[in-house]
C-alpha cells in the first residue's frame, strides 16, 4: 500500500470514520493499515479487489454496506504506472493503465453512486495526477488515464449534484512516497527545479486536503473541481 493511501485511510480514522481498505496483493500492508486505522480512532476492514474488475469493485461496495449499512465517502486512489515513451509503448502497458487508473475508476463511481443517489448525500473524491493537467514524457498512458478521470469528475458532479452528491478530483504533483524515492537523484534535482516551493509534498498534505474535501461541511458546495496540490509546479 503506497504511503499516500495508507496516509488518506489514517487520516479519515483519526476523525472517526469507518474504513473499507482495498489492496490487490499485500494483505500484511493492508491489515497494517486497518490496525492502524482502529488504533486511531476510525473502524477498517480489509478487502482484497482488482480495480480493474467490475465484479470484484461491485463485491467490495457490497461488503461495505453489509458492514456499515451505507457508503457516505469514496476515495478512489488505485493507480500503476507503465512508463515508456510512446513510439515503445506496447498494447498491454496501454491497456493495463487504462483499465486500473481509468475504468476502474468509472466503475467505482458507478457502483458509489447506486448507494449515494438513495442516502441523498455522499462525497467522491477521485485521486488523479498533475499530468492529467499537463502531459509528462513517458507517460502517455497515465497521463491519458488521469486527464480522463478528471473529465469524468466534473461529469458525475453534473449528474448526481440534484442528488446531493459531490465528486472532486484532486491532482497531486510530486509526492514522496516509494516510487519517488526510486527516481534517480540527478533527475530528481531537476524535478525540484520545476517547483516554485522547492520540496516535493508530503503523503499527509493530500491526505488534509482529502479529508476536507470528505468530511468538512465548508466543502458541501465544492462539486466537479480539480484541485491540484503541487509546491506551485503547475498554476
Amino acid at each position: 500500500m503506497s504511503s499516500s493511501r495508507r496516509a488518506v485511510a489514517l487520516e479519515l480514522a483519526k476523525h472517526g470514520c469507518r474504513i473499507l481498505v482495498n489492496y490487490a496483493g499485500n494483505a500484511e500492508a493492508a491489515n497494517k493499515t486497518v490496525a492502524d486505522c482502529k488504533a486511531a480512532g476510525g473502524d477498517a476492514l480489509a478487502f482484497q479487489a482488482n480495480i480493474a474488475s467490475q465484479e470484484e469493485i461491485q463485491a467490495m461496495f457490497k461488503a461495505a454496506s453489509e458492514a456499515w449499512g451505507r457508503v457516505d465517502v469514496v476515495v478512489n486512489n488505485a493507480g500503476i504506472t507503465r512508463d515508456t515513451l510512446m513510439m515503445r509503448m506496447k498494447p498491454d502497458q496501454w491497456n493495463d493503465v487504462i483499465n486500473t487508473n481509468l475504468s476502474g475508476v468509472f466503475f467505482s463511481c458507478q457502483e458509489a453512486t447506486k448507494l449515494m443517489r438513495k442516502q441523498r448525500s455522499g462525497r467522491i473524491i477521485n485521486i488523479a495526477s498533475v499530468v492529467g493537467l499537463v502531459g509528462n514524457i513517458g507517460q502517455v498512458n497515465y497521463s491519458a488515464a488521469k486527464g480522463g478521470v478528471i473529465a469524468m469528475t466534473k461529469t458525475v458532479a453534473r449528474e448526481y449534484a440534484t442528488s446531493g452528491i459531490t465528486a472532486n478530483a484532486v491532482c497531486p504533483g510530486f509526492i514522496k512516497s516509494d516510487m519517488t524515492a526510486a527516481i534517480p537523484e540527478k533527475m530528481q534535482e531537476e524535478i525540484l527545479k520545476g517547483i516554485p516551493m522547492g520540496r516535493m509534498g508530503e503523503p499527509e498534505e493530500i491526505a488534509g486536503l482529502v479529508r476536507f474535501l470528505a468530511l468538512d461541511p465548508a466543502a458541501a458546495y465544492v462539486t466537479g473541481q480539480a484541485i491540484s496540490s503541487n509546491g506551485g509546479m503547475v498554476m
